[in-house]
C-alpha cells in the first residue's frame, strides 16, 4: 500500500480522516477562542496560556491513569461518545458568566478525557489499514491535523475578530458534533481489543511493562527525547528573531509537512531501519549552525530542513506496532502522545532556563547537541531486528511469557 489513492479507497479511513479533522479543527478553534475570552476578562497571559495549553498539560494524568480504556472499549462506540464529550464542553465554555475557575476545570477535564481520545483513534489505524499501510495513512493524519490546525487558527481569529470568542466556541461545538455523526456512520462497529475491566492499576501495570521492556523503552525514549529537545530549540525562535519568528515557524512547518510526505509516500521499506538513527540528526544538525549567526533566509532554510526529520516520527510508531500485540496498541500508541506532549513542555523549559544564561542562538546549539547524543546513544539498540513482545497483564498481574 504506496499511493493516497489505495489508502483513501481502504474502507472507513476516508471517514476516520474525517472524524479526525474535525477534532482538531474543533480543538484549535476552541483552544484560541477560550484563551482569547479568558484574557479579555482577565488581563492575565498567563491564565490565557493555561487555558489555551492546559488540555495538554492534563494528558499527563490520562496517560497514567486512563490509558487501559483505549483497549478495553469498543472504539466507534468511545469516538461518538468522546466526540460528544467535547461538544458539551465547548458549549459550556461557551455560556455567558461562566467563571474562569470553571473554564479551566473544564480544559483540564477534556484534556484529560482527550488522553484516551488520541490512543482510540490511533489504535483504530492500526485494524482500518495494514501493517504495512500504516506509515502512509498515518502519516496524512499527521499532515492534515497541521494544515487544519493553520486552518482552525485562521478560521477562529476571523471569527473572534468579526464576531466573539462565543461564537468561535459554537463553531467548535459544531465541528465535535459533526465528528460525531462522521464516526457513528462512516465506521463500522468493533468489539473493544482486550478483555476485562479497565482500571487504574491495569493503566499502570501496562505501562510498567511497556517502559519495562529495553526493546521498546528505546523506542519511546526515540520518540520522545530527539524531537522533544527540538521543540526546546524552537522555543527560542521568539528571542532569537523577534518580530521575524513567525518565518521561522512558517518554515518550520513546511518542513514537517514535506518530511511526512516524503517518508509516508516515497521512502522505500529498505531504508527505514537506517533511518531510525539517521533521521534524527538530520532534526538537530541544522540548529548546530545558529551561533554563527547565519542570515535570515539561511535561518528559515536551516529550520525547514531540520524539521523535515520530525517524520522519523512515523518509523518509531512503525517499529513500535511491531514490538507490542494488538491488544495493547491503542494504550502504547496513547503512551506516545501523553509522553511526546510532557517532554516537550519540559524541555522547552529547559530551553528557556538555559537562555537565561545564554544567547537564544547558543541555546539552540546546545538543544541539538543533547539531541545528536540521545540520538547516538540509541542506534546500537535500534540497528537490532524487532520481535514483538506480550506486555498485556493477565487476570493475577504477573508478566506473561515473551512472544517471539
Amino acid at each position: 500500500m504506496r499511493t493516497y489513492r489505495e489508502i483513501f479507497r481502504t474502507p472507513e479511513f476516508t471517514p476516520l480522516f474525517g472524524v479526525v479533522a474535525c477534532l482538531v479543527a474543533g480543538g484549535t478553534v476552541s483552544s484560541l477562542a477560550l484563551a482569547t475570552l479568558v484574557f479579555d476578562r482577565t488581563g492575565s497571559a498567563l491564565l490565557a496560556a493555561v487555558s489555551m495549553y492546559g488540555a495538554s498539560f492534563a494528558q499527563v494524568l490520562g496517560a497514567t491513569t486512563l490509558l487501559s480504556v483505549a483497549d478495553h472499549l469498543p472504539p466507534r462506540r468511545t469516538t461518538v461518545v468522546l466526540a460528544l464529550v467535547f461538544a458539551v464542553a465547548a458549549l459550556a465554555l461557551a455560556v455567558p458568566g461562566t467563571g474562569v475557575p470553571v473554564l479551566l476545570a473544564i480544559v483540564l477535564a477534556v484534556g484529560l478525557v482527550n488522553s484516551v481520545g488520541g490512543a482510540v483513534r490511533w489504535g483504530l489505524v492500526t485494524e482500518i489499514l495494514p501493517a504495512e499501510g500504516y506509515l502512509l495513512g498515518r502519516s496524512v493524519l499527521s499532515m492534515t491535523g497541521s494544515v487544519v490546525q493553520i486552518l482552525g487558527n485562521g478560521l477562529g481569529a476571523t471569527l473572534i475578530h468579526l464576531l466573539s470568542p462565543r461564537a468561535a466556541l459554537l463553531l467548535s461545538a459544531g465541528l465535535y458534533l459533526t465528528a460525531a455523526l462522521t464516526a457513528r456512520l462512516g465506521l463500522r462497529r468493533r468489539p473493544a481489543r482486550a478483555s476485562g475491566r479497565p482500571s487504574v492499576r491495569q493503566t499502570w501495570v501496562v505501562n510498567r511493562r511497556l517502559l519495562g521492556d529495553p526493546a521498546i523503552r528505546a523506542v519511546y525514549v526515540g520518540l520522545w527525547l530527539p524531537n522533544g529537545l527540538m521543540v526546546g530549540a524552537e522555543a527560542m525562535f521568539v528571542p532569537y528573531a523577534g518580530a521575524s519568528a513567525g518565518a521561522l515557524f512558517m518554515a518550520g512547518a513546511v518542513g514537517m509537512l514535506a518530511g511526512d510526505t516524503l517518508t509516508g509516500r516515497f521512502l522505500p521499506q529498505a531504508w527505514r531501519r537506517p533511518l531510525l538513527t539517521l533521521a534524527p540528526l538530520l532534526l538537530a544538525a541544522p540548529y548546530l549552525l545558529f551561533p554563527l549567526h547565519p542570515g535570515p533566509g539561511t535561518g528559515i532554510a536551516l529550520v525547514a530542513v531540520a524539521s523535515a526529520g520530525f517524520s522519523v516520527s512515523l518509523l518509531y510508531q512503525e517499529r513500535l506496532l511491531a514490538l507490542v500485540p494488538a491488544e495493547t496498541r491503542g494504550q502504547a500508541l496513547g503512551l506516545h502522545t501523553s509522553g511526546m506532549l510532557t517532554v516537550q513542555a519540559l524541555c522547552a523549559a529547559l530551553a528557556g532556563a538555559l537562555a537565561g544564561r545564554l544567547s537564544p542562538e547558543t541555546t539552540m546549539a546546545v538543544m541539538g547537541t543533547l539531541s545528536v547524543a540521545v540520538t547516538l546513544s540509541l542506534a546500537p539498540r535500534l540497528r537490532r531486528s524487532p520481535h514483538r513482545r506480550e506486555v498485556a497483564a493477565d487476570a493475577s498481574g504477573q508478566r506473561p511469557d515473551v512472544r517471539r
